[in-house]
This record gives structure tokens, C-alpha cells and sequence, in this order.
């Protein structure tokens, strides 16, 4: 592989990484940040030309992807990016909500003066983000808290189990993020949460995860009118595409 194909990978191709893994993460990058848009057709040739790599590896890595229902594969029609589920944004928000929750009770109760100050540092990078209206910075800022806060609770092997249960959510929010006033609102919510933290109430620092993590899927109405091809429909509204 070339040195411009690793850098399109981003992962060092003599770390012993596989190709199909390699791949694999980049696809699934590229689809959770929505560089690859719901709905969007995947040609395993093109792919393939792209990173200098055999069609193996990337139909390897499709499947998987396909596995974690990122990717569709429909036959005699193609495949393509899968559409955002709603009724799995649901189910994701319900597992984040009662892990977050969790986590953030034992962050006030455990965490000391340089765990808060590390916090206030990231709300300070989040700040700059919304400044600059900088989308992915922000987001990057966003999952650095939510994993500082898993990491200063005691319990940091939850951050990757929140991760995979909010893969569908973090395509959603790449679509909130630009609404008027979207990040700025999450700043806000990061600021309470931390203060609260700060103040060692494990109550109020509940309270204010509660409260921010109620404020994603409110919007979702409003996202999902502006780009109803992105989702699929709810249950028992059927579904096609």
C-alpha cells in the first residue's frame, strides 16, 4: 500500500493490523461520521482502487460492517450504506442513559481536583470547536468527555460498551450538530455536568446527565423531517426503501 493509502486508512500498514481490518475501520468511520451517506451505494472496486487494496479485504470488511447493520446488502439490488433505525435509537438511548447515569454518580463521588480540571480543559477545547463551528472537532471533544468521565468513575471499560451501543446514535447526531444552537445547548449541558461533579453531590451530577442526555432525541423529528431518506421508518410504521 502506498504512503497516501495509508494516510487514507490512517492506520500504520506495517503495525500488523490486517487489510480487512484496516479497511473495515475506515468504512465504518467514514459511515458513523457520515462522510458515507445513509443510503448510499457501495462498490467493493471502487473501494478496493481507492485504498490499494485486493477486493478481499474490503468484502471482508463489508460483511462485518453489514454484521453491526451499518451496511446493507440486498440482493440483485446492490449495497449500500444502511439507513439510521430509529426504533435502534431508542434502544440505543436506553442503554446509554442507564450506563451514564452510572458512571457519572461515581465520578462525583470519586473524582478529585485534577480529574475536574481535566474536564474543564475539554469543555475549553469544545468551546473553541463551537467558535470555529468546527462539526468534527466537537464531536471528537464530545467523546473525549463522555470516556474522561467513564475513566475518572473507576470504571473505564464501560466507555468502549457505551461506544458500541451508540454507534446508530453517533450517525443521528452528526445531523443534530449543525441545527441552530445545537452545540452551544450540549456545551452548556457539559458545563452543568461537570459542575455538578465537581460539587461531589452524585445526585445532582445524575440530574444533570439526565438532563442533558434527554435534550438528543427531542430533535430527532425535527432532523428526521429534513432528511426522512436518511432513516427507516419505526416498526409499526413498515418499512421499505
Amino acid at each position: 500500500m502506498n504512503t497516501s493509502n495509508a494516510a487514507i486508512l490512517n492506520i500504520d500498514p506495517d503495525s500488523g493490523v490486517s487489510a480487512s481490518r484496516r479497511v473495515y475501520l475506515c468504512l465504518r468511520q467514514r459511515i458513523v461520521d457520515m462522510s458515507m451517506l445513509p443510503g448510499a451505494r457501495i462498490v467493493e472496486r471502487e473501494i478496493a482502487e481507492e485504498l490499494g487494496v485486493s477486493r478481499t479485504p474490503v468484502h471482508e470488511a463489508v460483511q462485518r460492517l453489514a454484521d453491526e447493520g451499518l451496511v446493507e446488502v440486498l440482493p440483485r439490488s446492490g449495497t449500500f450504506v444502511a439507513r439510521i433505525p430509529l426504533d435502534g435509537l431508542e434502544e440505543a438511548m436506553l442503554v446509554r442513559n442507564a450506563l451514564e447515569c452510572a458512571i457519572i454518580e461515581k465520578a462525583a463521588e470519586r473524582a478529585k481536583p485534577e480529574g475536574v480540571a481535566r474536564l474543564r480543559a475539554i469543555l475549553e477545547e469544545q468551546a473553541l470547536a463551537v467558535d470555529a463551528n468546527d462539526l468534527r472537532a466537537f464531536h471528537r471533544s464530545d467523546e473525549n468527555f463522555h470516556a474522561t468521565l467513564a475513566e475518572l468513575s473507576g470504571y473505564p471499560g464501560v466507555w468502549p460498551i457505551i461506544l458500541q451501543a451508540k454507534t446508530q446514535m453517533d450517525r443521528y447526531r452528526q445531523l443534530t450538530l449543525p441545527l441552530e444552537g445545537r452545540m452551544s445547548g450540549v456545551l452548556a449541558e457539559h458545563r452543568a455536568v461537570v459542575e455538578a461533579v465537581a460539587s461531589g453531590d452524585p445526585r445532582m451530577a445524575v440530574a444533570a446527565m439526565r438532563e442533558h442526555l434527554d435534550h438528543v432525541l427531542p430533535v430527532l423529528e425535527t432532523t428526521r423531517k429534513l432528511r426522512p431518506e436518511f432513516f427507516t421508518a419505526h416498526l409499526n410504521e413498515g418499512s421499505s426503501r
